[in-house]
């Protein structure tokens, strides 16, 4: 049978892409928020014997994630033979180490919680640091899918003579598969973070800029701030028609304002977060990672 699709209210493009992708039909999950802040969750559709796929980009997550265990009992209760979801972004990957006594292991424990609610999981480009592969913390099989394939082909298409530049040490990855698929030069900063709105970028050597045009990588970008140092940079020698390249634009309102004002021409980012900035789409990527999970047809 044809797989079965519910999505959150953020998620209803890339729920669209993928029933069409993956030849699935979609349901409907209805979510009710009571006076009292309790969550009812109703799904509209033939669960019996299917693979049901329940779509949530995990921004938010502390107000999502009990509503999306619901959904999944609940599905399992009305017949499915599994249930996956798809989190486009997966949030709490960043608290992976207690950096002071006491502090939660969030990264581990959110992944107990998700283990429990769903029979796989496919994401696009978690924050890996400290946790190398989400089979260490998920004990359900866990797909980490790279959006770079897409990243690549859109500066390709783009940005002519691009130098690929990672703000931060983590951003390696990402900036090293980009402009080697490119075939293009790149670095990569070293940030120093003294508080959740206070970064510092070290500084960039002037002579790899010229005749280039910078393209700053980053997987996340929430307040902005880390992209803004770099930008900042850039102008004073000469080059000011950077692009930044977001994968999941998790940014607060006015963070692409500052960002251009800082000098980005252009602030583009995929569509695993649903942003003015989308501009790359993930969707054919999650297509066939999801299609390798599912049971039998």
């Amino acid at each position: 049978m044809r797989p079965l699709v519910f999505h959150f209210p953020d998620d209803r493009h890339i729920a669209a892409e993928l029933v069409d992708k993956l030849d699935a039909e979609a349901g409907t999950l209805e979510w009710h928020r009571f006076p009292d802040g309790e969550s009812l969750i109703t799904l509209h559709g033939d669960c019996v014997e299917r693979d049901v796929i329940v779509i949530c980009t995990l921004t938010d997550p502390d107000a999502k994630s009990l509503a999306l265990h619901f959904s999944s009992r609940t599905a399992y209760e009305l017949g499915a033979r599994g249930v996956g979801l798809v989190a486009p972004y997966l949030s709490y990957m960043r608290q992976d180490h207690r950096f002071r006594p006491g502090q939660a292991l969030s990264a581990s424990a959110y992944a107990k919680l998700l283990s429990t609610a769903f029979d796989w999981l496919v994401t696009v480009d978690p924050h890996l640091h400290r946790i190398k592969r989400l089979e260490e913390i998920y004990s359900i099989p866990a797909v980490a899918v790279s959006s770079m394939p897409a990243v690549s082909e859109w500066i390709g298409s783009h940005v002519q003579d691009p130098i690929l530049i990672g703000p931060d040490r983590e951003s390696a990855q990402w900036v090293e598969h980009v402009a080697h698929s490119l075939d293009a030069p790149w670095v990569v900063l070293d940030k120093v973070r003294s508080g959740d709105r206070e970064v510092r970028v070290s500084a960039l050597d002037p002579a790899i800029l010229r005749g280039r045009h910078p393209v700053i990588v980053d997987d996340i970008a929430s307040s902005g701030k880390t992209l803004v140092e770099v930008l900042k940079q850039l102008s004073p020698l000469g080059a000011e028609d950077a692009t930044c390249v977001i994968v999941h634009a998790l940014l607060a309102p006015g963070a692409d304002e500052s960002l251009r004002l800082a000098g980005a021409r252009r602030v583009v980012s995929t569509n695993t977060v649903t942003h003015p900035t989308n501009a790359i789409d993930i969707v054919p990527l999650l297509a066939a990672a999801i299609d390798g999970l599912l049971g039998p047809k």
